[in-house]
């Protein structure tokens, strides 16, 4: 996704007033905040976000352990979502699980990707939208922002650089753009 296709896909659950929009609006600025996989997303309890720091903790492939920088936008839909809405989903005040479906059970990556289809359905994108391609879109607008690809590296939770490097032909034309603004006979 483009960033404003992005920024417009983030926009959609806004349009709603229900709890679960308002669990949308967090997961998908979650998401696309931290680049993370969709089965971290849903597998997140309560504590794995410190909307003080800004910092989200999850856990990847072979339950290895990252804490990821989110910006404070991302930290405000979910701090919105745990006092305004989470409160009416979750039906026993046990539960663990950061986002719960309307029986107060863990979302699925099945319930959220299905939400996503709506969205996008919504924001009148062409492409096809997947959780995946807003993992894809983080690293990608990441690196076009001049983010060092060890850093994207280590917030993708990827545990071999190569897996990273895939992203940086994306920005092939970022980096044309840089070098025509650069070099002196490019000019």
């Amino acid at each position: 996704l483009s960033i404003s296709q992005a920024r417009l896909l983030l926009e959609q659950p806004a349009k709603l007033s229900t709890p679960e929009a308002k669990r949308d609006k967090a997961m998908l600025e979650l998401l696309y905040a931290s680049g993370m996989r969709v089965s971290e997303l849903v597998s997140l309890n309560l504590g794995d976000v410190d909307i003080e720091s800004g910092f989200v903790r999850c856990f990847g492939k072979g339950h290895k352990e990252r804490l990821i920088p989110i910006h404070q936008q991302a930290a405000l839909a979910v701090k919105e979502y745990l006092e305004q809405a989470r409160p009416s989903l979750a039906h026993d005040k046990e539960e663990r699980a950061l986002f719960l479906n309307p029986r107060g059970d863990r979302l699925t990556r099945q319930g959220f990707w299905q939400k996503l289809k709506e969205y996008a359905k919504s924001a009148n994108l062409e492409a096809d939208v997947t959780p995946h391609t807003l993992r894809h879109s983080f690293a990608t607008h990441m690196l076009s922002g001049g983010a060092d690809l060890r850093y994207v590296q280590e917030m993708l939770g990827h545990a071999n650089i190569s897996t990273t490097q895939v992203y940086t032909h994306l920005t092939s034309e970022h980096i044309r753009r840089s070098y025509e603004k650069s070099h002196p006979r490019a000019k």
